[in-house]
């Protein structure tokens, strides 16, 4: 099997190696950056430098690719639009000249549901986001859906939060630690594990789902208690709490992971990791 992933960077990265070694596949990934070429060569057959607005090279990247997987970056808040929304548009475009392509897996964000002040959103809630990297990240769902028919799948993975091996929390959020923060603290956050995002995706190949479902793992805990149980975890001090201020946390839901469970998918990291 062909699988070429668009976007090789923490995700990509773990996923080529994963297939490389456990399926055998002939895996093709495109990077951005230059100075990871060597990196990638040790877990992929080809790599190629593209951008994703670039539909010459994408397509002949993708020519003979029974499988894509869409897992882009942003580097900054204001490369999102050409990161994702580019990308999606670009690689639609040229599908009708790539007819072997049977699915599309993208790794979203459970941002997209903006804030709803903590309550329980799931797959067939109408998604709201409040800020312009979450509406971005709508339009380039809704291109990349247009794109199913009876011939190709698509699977949308709306990711929590993602920590794991060389992004561990302490290394995320350490700097924190003793610090005041705006808010109360009672936020609902998201996460899941890199473990569950290279398990789901290849659980979404081999079942050949299609449509959105969200990925996160069962913990659902507030900033807080996620902060609290870290930081006592590495002996640190805590964060203290501003109430006076309002929280600069543009989404606020707790996402359920039912779809995914109910199609079969064990998380392997049901809890946080600290």
């Amino acid at each position: 099997m062909n699988i070429a992933i668009i976007g090789c960077g923490y995700v990509g990265y773990a996923m080529a190696k994963y297939w490389q070694q456990k399926m055998t596949f002939v895996v093709t990934a495109t990077t951005t950056t230059p100075e990871r070429l060597q990196q990638l060569q040790t877990v992929a057959q080809k790599v190629v430098i593209a951008q994703g607005n670039d539909a010459e090279t994408l397509q002949s990247v993708l020519q003979n690719q029974d499988i894509v997987l869409l897992s882009v970056g942003a580097k900054s808040a204001n490369l999102y639009e050409k990161t994702y929304l580019e990308t999606a548009k670009t690689l639609v475009a040229i599908l009708p000249q790539l007819p072997n392509i049977k699915q599309i897996i993208y790794t979203g964000s459970y941002s997209v549901y903006g804030d709803r002040n903590g309550a329980t959103v799931d797959e067939d809630t109408p998604v709201e986001p409040t800020h312009e990297q979450g509406i971005i990240l709508k339009e380039t769902e809704k291109v990349l859906l247009s794109a199913v028919s009876e011939k190709l799948q698509v699977c949308i993975l709306r990711l929590g939060g993602i920590y794991g091996t060389n992004r561990e929390l302490i290394k995320i959020f350490g700097r924190v630690s003793g610090t005041t923060r705006p808010g109360n603290g009672e936020d609902i956050t998201n996460w899941i594990h890199l473990d569950d995002i290279v398990g789901a995706i290849e659980f979404a190949r081999q079942q050949h789902l299609q449509g959105i479902y969200n990925l996160v793992d069962d913990a659902h805990l507030s900033s807080r208690e996620l902060l609290d149980s870290l930081f006592a975890k590495h002996n640190l001090p805590n964060v203290q709490w501003d109430n006076s201020l309002k929280s600069n946390r543009p989404y606020n839901a707790t996402v359920s992971n039912q779809k995914i469970k109910n199609a079969g998918y064990k998380l392997i990291h049901p809890q946080m990791i600290f």
